[in-house]
């Protein structure tokens, strides 16, 4: 570029920086910042008081907000803590959650991803009717399945099991498994599976070898999505566990802490923020992979 381009360059820019579009550009991107920063921090306030307030003693949360426990004298204590993981038996209930999330997350992950290649692609009879079945299945509630499903479960001694939760969670899951991987199936370069065929590679090769090292975003997304729905579940637990506390996860221990604790409010709040710890710990170590996973298959290329 010459000199008089550049001359000329630098007013048609400055025009375009204050011209009518361009104010209204930065107005609209002011605006999309100011509306993310009031999302995060309207997450984040609530969030940081409960935890706080878990560390104080009931006259102190009675006697002052939670943001005066930043400032000395510092008043924390671990009591509320050892107090409901020893006489509540939190413990437990939060390897109960374990034995239940990972499994749960597991098997309709690995069944998913089999079934989306299936349908994307291989070729078989019926492949769009079924497909169009598994998920016209979204748009089913959960709550016309609990009476029948609880009838089979109970016949085939399933009630107040794993296995029986893992089933349910697994059928409750594989729609929205199969829907999201197949889509991000679907975007992958159809020159990768020809090239596959013409080398002699069979399906099993091309689906571990191929597909499944360029589909780890929407597979890490789902495993989030899936994880933290089993792990926060308390509807599906109580038709499932019922009244077996061998196998109830932590949400149903700190809904029953709810009924009985109700005037223990420094008890509640540390018995909430241990239930949420695995969660926040599974999202911030897989979270680069959210927004990736989210948009799967929705630009081709």
């Amino acid at each position: 570029m010459t000199v008089a381009q550049e001359e000329i360059a630098v007013p048609q820019a400055a025009a375009a920086k204050f011209s009518p579009e361009g104010i209204t550009s930065r107005l609209g991107g002011l605006v999309l910042h100011v509306a993310i920063i009031g999302l995060t921090v309207a997450w984040v306030v609530p969030t940081a008081g409960l935890l706080f307030s878990s560390f104080r003693t009931l006259g102190d949360i009675q006697s002052s907000g939670w943001w005066t426990a930043l400032a000395p004298p510092f008043k924390f204590t671990l009591d509320n803590y050892s107090h409901v993981l020893s006489t509540n038996d939190l413990a437990s209930h939060f390897f109960n959650s374990v034995m239940i999330s990972i499994p749960a997350t597991v098997i309709p992950t690995t069944l998913a991803a089999f079934a989306a290649y299936a349908f994307t692609w291989m070729r078989f009879w019926g492949r769009e009717w079924l497909f169009l079945g598994l998920v016209g299945l979204l748009v089913v509630p959960l709550q016309v399945t609990f009476i029948p499903l609880l009838k089979l479960f109970t016949s085939l001694q399933l009630s107040g099991t794993f296995l029986g939760i893992w089933l349910a969670h697994t059928g409750y899951g594989l729609p929205f498994a199969v829907y999201l991987l197949a889509n991000f199936f679907r975007a992958l370069p159809a020159d990768l599976f020809e090239s596959a065929e013409i080398d002699g590679a069979g399906t099993l090769t091309v689906f571990f070898r191929i597909v499944l090292p360029l589909s780890v975003p929407a597979i890490a997304s789902l495993v989030i999505f899936q994880f933290l729905w089993v792990w926060n579940d308390l509807l599906v637990a109580l038709i499932y566990v019922g009244g077996t506390p061998e196998v109830a996860p932590l949400t149903v221990a700190v809904a029953n802490l709810v009924n009985s604790l109700g005037q223990g409010y420094q008890w509640l709040t540390a018995a909430a923020f241990f239930s949420m710890i695995v969660p926040l710990i599974v999202f911030f170590s897989l979270q680069r992979y959210f927004v990736r996973g989210i948009l799967a298959g929705s630009v081709k290329g």
